[in-house]
C-alpha cells in the first residue's frame, strides 16, 4: 500500500485488525532527545519497523473551520454530533426539499437551521436536529411535516416550505456520540455540529497514543499519532519478521520463569567487576547462558580475612557446608563491646592495652592494665564532671581468684569490682571465651550476632577449591538477603555460577532453542571473592548504614571547672 501520514493511518485503523507492522517511510529526528520526551517516542528513522499492538484515544481537538479556534475535548465528552453532508446550505425549506428530490434520496432526512424557528406549537432552537418525514400539500401552501426530538414523545411540527433558513442537511441517522462519530469512516471528512459547543460547524481531530514494539527496544514504546512521519502497512509481507525484545535479568527474576531459560547477552553493565571469578570474563556480548532458577537459600554473609596486610573479601552462601569455630573477637572501643553484647549471652573481655582512668572526669572510671579481665554487665549513664549524663558501659573487674574458682559464686562475687567505662573510650580488648565447638554457617548466624570472628576448620566438601580454610581467621561482617540466579555457560554447561541481578543486571534476549534439562538440581556455588570496590559498595547498603556511630568524647573544661564539679554529688544510673 502507499505511504500515508501516521495520523491518517491511525484514524482509519480498525482496532480489531491489530497488531499491524508498519515501516517508517520518512523518519523524524527531534534534536532535544534521541529517544523520548515525557515518555513518548519522538525520533524514528527511515526504514524502521514498528509493530503496533494498541491504540488509545488521548484527546480530541475540536476546531472551528471558519476561525481556526480550537477546544480540547476529553474522550468522555457527552455531547452529540450531527454530520453535515457538505459545505452547501439552503436558504429555504423548499430549496432543501427540491435538492433532496433531485438526488433521489428517500425520506425521512435529517436537517437543522442555523437560526431559531418560531412556530405556534413551540420554538425550535438553532442547530437543533429535525427529521423531515414528508411534504404535505394544504389548500394554500405546502408544508414539511417534521419531528422534533428522538425521545419517547416526539413533537410533530408543520413548517411551510417558504420557511427561511439557512438550512443544512444532516447525514441520515440519529445524532452520534463523539466516539461513534470518530469511528464512522463515512463521517471522517464531513463538517459536524454539536448543540453543546459554541460553533455552528466544526471538525474533530483526534489524537491517539500508539503502543508499539520496536526491534531491540526492551520496553513498549509510546508514539503520538501527531508525530510527522509517513508510514506504510507491511503486515502482509512481514510475517517472517521477528521483533527482538531485550530483557533484563531483574525482569526475568521478577516474572519467575519459566526455567530453565536459554538467553543471549546483548549488553553488560558498565563499571568495575563485582566478583574476582574466571566466569566474569565470559560475560560479554553474544555469550549464551542458561538460567536454571533461583539459588537457595537467598541469604549471604559478607566476610573479610584477618591477619593479612591486604584483606580479602568474600560473599558466602547460606548453603556453605564448611565447619567454623569461633575466635575471640577484638574490640578497639568500648562502644564496639556494647554493640557485641546480646541479651542472655554473657560477654567477658580482656584488656590488651593499658588505660588510665579519670575518677574526677567520671566517677568509677578506673584504670585498666594489660590482662585485666572484665565481665560486661550492660549500658548505663553517669553524671560527669562537665555536667549532664555520659553513656557508659558497666563492668565487673574479675580477680585471679574469680578466674580460678568461677563455679563458687560467693568467692567470685568477693573478687569482683564494679567499674564504668565511657562508650567513647578507645583501647584494646579481646573476647575472653573458650568455645571449641564446630558450627555450620547457618547455626552460627542463628546463635550469635554479627560481626563475628571465626576460623574455618573444615572446608566445604562440595567446593574442591574452597579458599576459606587457608586463612587464619575470618570476620563475618553482616548477613544480607538477596536473590541470586543459578546460571551456566551454554558452551560449558557443567560449570555453574550465581548472578545477583541487583548488582549485575545483564541485558539479554531469549534464545529460540530448547534449554538443556539438568540431571538433578544444579550444584550451589557457596563462595565468591569480591572486588574491593564491590565490598565497600555493599557495606554502604541500608543494613550497614542503620548502625549508629559511636559517641564523641565530651568537651573538657579548665582545671577550675573540674575542681568545682568534683565537689558535687555524682551518681551512676544502671538500667535494670
Amino acid at each position: 500500500m502507499a505511504s500515508v501520514s501516521l495520523q491518517d493511518f491511525v484514524c482509519a485503523l480498525d482496532p480489531a485488525s491489530l497488531p499491524r507492522v508498519l515501516r517508517i517511510c520518512s523518519g523524524v529526528y527531534f534534536q532535544g532527545s534521541v529517544y523520548e520526551i515525557s515518555g513518548n517516542e519522538c525520533s524514528l528513522s527511515t526504514g524502521d519497523l514498528i509493530k503496533v499492538t494498541q491504540v488509545r484515544l488521548q484527546k480530541v481537538v475540536c476546531e472551528n473551520p471558519g476561525t481556526g479556534q480550537t477546544i480540547e475535548l476529553d474522550p468522555n465528552f457527552q455531547g452529540h454530533f450531527s454530520p453535515l453532508t457538505g459545505p452547501q446550505s439552503y436558504g429555504t425549506l423548499e430549496e432543501l426539499v427540491s435538492s433532496v428530490m433531485r438526488s433521489s434520496k428517500q425520506l425521512p432526512i435529517w436537517f437543522m437551521s442555523t437560526h431559531r424557528i418560531d412556530t405556534k406549537a413551540r420554538v425550535v432552537p438553532q442547530e437543533q436536529p429535525l427529521m423531515l418525514e414528508a411534504v404535505e400539500r394544504h389548500p394554500k401552501n405546502c408544508y414539511a411535516r417534521c419531528v422534533l426530538g428522538t425521545g419517547t414523545q416526539p413533537v410533530v411540527l408543520h413548517l411551510p416550505l417558504f420557511q427561511k433558513g439557512p438550512f443544512w442537511e444532516l447525514e441520515t441517522g440519529a445524532p452520534r456520540t463523539m466516539l461513534q462519530a470518530l469511528q464512522d469512516p463515512a463521517l471522517r471528512d464531513l463538517l459536524l455540529t454539536c448543540p453543546t459547543l459554541p460553533w455552528r460547524t466544526l471538525t474533530l481531530k483526534p489524537q491517539y497514543e500508539i503502543q508499539a514494539i520496536m526491534h531491540l527496544r526492551r520496553t513498549m514504546v509510546r508514539i503520538p499519532s501527531t508525530l510527522e512521519v509517513d508510514v506504510e502497512d507491511v503486515t502482509a509481507s512481514s510475517q517472517h519478521v521477528s521483533f527482538i525484545q531485550p530483557l533484563l535479568l531483574s525482569e526475568a527474576l521478577a516474572r519467575g520463569g519459566p526455567f530453565p531459560l536459554t538467553i543471549e547477552i546483548l549488553e553488560v553493565p558498565e563499571g568495575p567487576p563485582i566478583f574476582l571469578s574466571p566466569w566474569m570474563g565470559s560475560l560479554r556480548k553474544g555469550q549464551r547462558l542458561c538460567i536454571y532458577g533461583l539459588a537457595f537459600p537467598s541469604w549471604r554473609v559478607i566476610a573479610s580475612t584477618k591477619g593479612r596486610k591486604v584483606p580479602r573479601y568474600f560473599m558466602v552462601s547460606g548453603a556453605y557446608q564448611g565447619k567454623l569455630r569461633r575466635r575471640p573477637r577484638e574490640f578497639s572501643t568500648v562502644y564496639d563491646i556494647l554493640s557485641a553484647l546480646q541479651p542472655g549471652q554473657p560477654l567477658r573481655v580482656v584488656a590488651t592495652k593499658d588505660c588510665e582512668g579519670d575518677e574526677v572526669e567520671l566517677p568509677g572510671f578506673a584504670s585498666l592494665a594489660v590482662g585485666d579481665r572484665l565481665e560486661v554487665m550492660g549500658p548505663g549513664q553517669a553524671h560527669g564532671a562537665q555536667g549532664g549524663d555520659i553513656d557508659i558501659l558497666v563492668c565487673h573487674r574479675l580477680s585471679d581468684q574469680a578466674e580460678e574458682e568461677e563455679e563458687e559464686c560467693e568467692e567470685e562475687a568477693e573478687g569482683r569490682e564494679q567499674i564504668v567505662l565511657p562508650l567513647y573510650l578507645s583501647g584494646g580488648f579481646v573476647e575472653d571465651m573458650n568455645d571449641g565447638r564446630r558450627y555450620s554457617l547457618a547455626d552460627l548466624t542463628a546463635q550469635f550476632s554479627l560481626p563475628c570472628e571465626v576460623k574455618v576448620v573444615a572446608k566445604d566438601a562440595s567446593q574442591p577449591a574452597d579458599p576459606l580454610p587457608s586463612f587464619s581467621g575470618l570476620r563475618l561482617e553482616e548477613k544480607i538477603m538477596e536473590p541470586f540466579l543459578v546460571v551456566s555457560l551454554d558452551s560449558e554447561p557443567e560449570k555453574y555460577f550465581e548472578i545477583p541481578p541487583r548488582w549485575l543486571d545483564l541485558t539479554v534476549v531469549e534464545a529460540g532453542e530448547q534449554p538443556r534439562q539438568p540431571a538433578g538440581s544444579p550444584p550451589t556455588v557457596t563462595v565468591e571473592e569480591l572486588t574491593d570496590a564491590f565490598y565497600y559498595r555493599i557495606r554502604k547498603l541500608p543494613a550497614s548504614e542503620s548502625q549508629s556511630p559511636p559517641p564523641r568524647p565530651p568537651k573538657r573544661e579548665g582545671l577550675g571547672g573540674q575542681k568545682k564539679r568534683s565537689s558535687q554529688e555524682r551518681n551512676i544510673k544502671v538500667p535494670v
